[in-house]
């Protein structure tokens, strides 16, 4: 909005003003070109899934949403959770080789959080969750393809309850983010994950298996450094 006071004339007249709008980001998918769910975060989830059912995600997807049978795999979960595991943040040397870790507890960035007071199940398992998101995005991807050709591709959606985002790499790769209704594109966001952290902490690293259809990319460095971008960004509250 262009300052229209008093003062105005004496302000340079490109000078605009902007009323803040704090935004919600809620939760980010990442899906490999197999519609297999990869990485799974959330921020502000008032509803949370309940916990997969055994087998029923890629190990090293999210702490957050893994079903209890498998909390018990702590080797596997370890090869993922250390740091020994990932490249530096900067100068894409190994840090040092695939060791399997002995710890029994995994990373506390790994870990599921606490549940907050007041935060209710959506009473669906996160397992058919990540099903239903994909087979939203495809459907209106499709839908989109069809009317409008090769022009248009489809970025995003809104609802009366959330907007979806997506950003698609030319691998194949889908980076989904919900928000709240009212946030801009966020579809620059999604990028920016995709050229930096994913790139440093998942592409370039050679200890993580690229469509193994076996594990999911978590890693300690690379969940650190997405919750940072998210935080640090103007739509985090």
């Amino acid at each position: 909005m262009m300052d229209t006071g008093p003062d105005a004339q004496n302000t340079h007249p490109a000078r605009y003003y902007f009323t803040k709008t704090l935004m919600t980001i809620h939760s980010l998918y990442i899906y490999d070109r197999h519609c297999i769910c990869v990485y799974y975060h959330d921020w502000h989830r008032t509803r949370r899934p309940k916990p997969a059912v055994e087998g029923g995600i890629l190990p090293a997807v999210s702490q957050a949403v893994v079903a209890p049978a498998a909390e018990t795999n702590s080797s596997m979960l370890a090869a993922y959770s250390s740091p020994r595991n990932t490249l530096t943040s900067a100068s894409g040397v190994v840090v040092a080789v695939n060791e399997i870790n002995t710890q029994s507890t995994a990373s506390p960035l790994l870990q599921a959080p606490p549940s907050p007071i007041g935060i209710s199940s959506t009473g669906l398992a996160f397992d058919e969750e990540v099903k239903l998101v994909y087979g939203v995005v495809l459907s209106l991807r499709n839908m989109v393809k069809k009317l409008s050709g090769r022009d248009e591709q489809f970025v995003n959606y809104r609802t009366s309850a959330y907007k979806l985002h997506l950003f698609e790499t030319l691998s194949g790769y889908k980076f989904v983010m919900l928000s709240d209704p009212g946030t801009e594109s966020l579809r620059f966001v999604l990028r920016q994950i995709y050229v930096g952290p994913f790139l440093e902490y998942v592409v370039r690293n050679p200890l993580v298996t690229m469509d193994s259809k076996e594990f999911g990319i978590d890693n300690e460095y690379f969940r650190a450094s997405v919750d940072r971008m998210i935080r640090g960004s103007s739509f985090f509250p």
